[in-house]
């Protein structure tokens, strides 16, 4: 993609970033579809997204799968499993805990298994011929590796059968308001992947961010051509909220894919993601989360941080 100039990216970043906070703010409702007052509620005072989580669906323009009662349990159950990135991200993780997470995710019918990059080819030979995807970590979980080095990285997995790539950015540089830095380095990975029809998922780390720079890294991963951006990687002493997802889906509209990770054990949680415009999730409780929502008794699974 073309890319925007200094001046034009810091102030495409401040202009989204000072439009959004405004609307969590409460003082741009019913503007421009940010802020925008639920009918019938008391208590937004024009901010449902930030203060009426339960009613985000109202006032999100997400395009992302909701959950119905009518279709039943059984179906409930089985959309919910195709958002689901089974995960197994522990630095002591074994082959065959690699084994059972793809066979359960198999079993299940999940979206992908997400690993670390050296059991990429062992997932893909699992997987071969199966819907389920072989998605790994770049650049995990700190991010502040060159950025050089995280595309290189992302090329080796792919050739070795990685099928989606989450990337971390590097949260120090955002932090410094290095707009350019940030986006080049996503830009990498997405410029990668995509020429081998790999989707990127762009990990803003959103424990170690403000509002605005949530933001922020929501509006840089737009502009370098990300297909989702994702809340965390679950090793920053935090993890996906409703209100992060409800943030990163207002800013990112219907155009990209929002990913909530870190901290999902169980199907009420899976289930609030969703309704604040998640779709995608990423839990290592991936099989917990099925079985609570068809009513099946739960054990335990491969399990992890993640």
């Amino acid at each position: 993609m073309n890319q925007l100039s200094s001046f034009n990216m810091e102030t495409l970043v401040q202009q989204i970033t000072d439009e959004v906070v405004r609307a969590l703010a409460g003082q741009n409702a019913g503007q421009n579809g940010l802020g925008a007052a639920c009918s019938g509620c008391a208590t937004c005072q024009g901010n449902c997204a930030g203060n009426c989580p339960e009613v985000v669906r109202q006032v999100l323009d997400s395009g992302a799968s909701r959950i119905s009662t009518k279709l039943g349990v059984q179906n409930v159950a089985a959309d919910i499993a195709r958002t689901i990135d089974h995960t197994l991200l522990k630095p002591d993780a074994t082959e065959p805990q690699i084994r059972q997470l793809c066979a359960e995710a198999l079993e299940y019918n999940f979206a992908s298994v997400c690993v670390n990059p050296t059991w990429v080819p062992l997932c893909a030979e699992l997987l071969r011929g199966s819907p389920v995807l072989t998605c790994t970590v770049i650049g995990f979980p700190l991010g502040a590796t060159l950025d050089s080095i995280k595309a290189l990285e992302a090329e080796q997995a792919i050739r070795h059968g990685a099928q989606e790539v989450d990337m971390v950015i590097n949260v120090g540089r955002l932090k410094s308001k290095q707009y350019r830095w940030v986006e080049n380095d996503i830009a990498g990975v997405v410029r990668a992947a995509h020429a081998q029809g790999v989707r990127v998922k762009v990990i803003i780390e959103t424990s170690l961010l403000t509002d605005e720079e949530k933001v922020e890294a929501c509006a840089l991963s737009m502009a370098a051509g990300a297909d989702f951006v994702k809340t965390s990687t679950g090793f920053s002493g935090g993890g996906a909220t409703v209100e992060d997802i409800a943030l990163m889906r207002r800013v990112v509209g219907a155009g990209l894919g929002v990913k909530a990770s870190g901290g999902v054990r169980n199907a009420e949680d899976a289930k609030a993601m969703i309704a604040a415009g998640a779709t995608r999730i990423g839990a290592s409780a991936g099989v917990q989360i099925v079985k609570e929502v068809s009513g099946q008794k739960v054990g335990a699974g491969t399990g992890g941080k993640y």
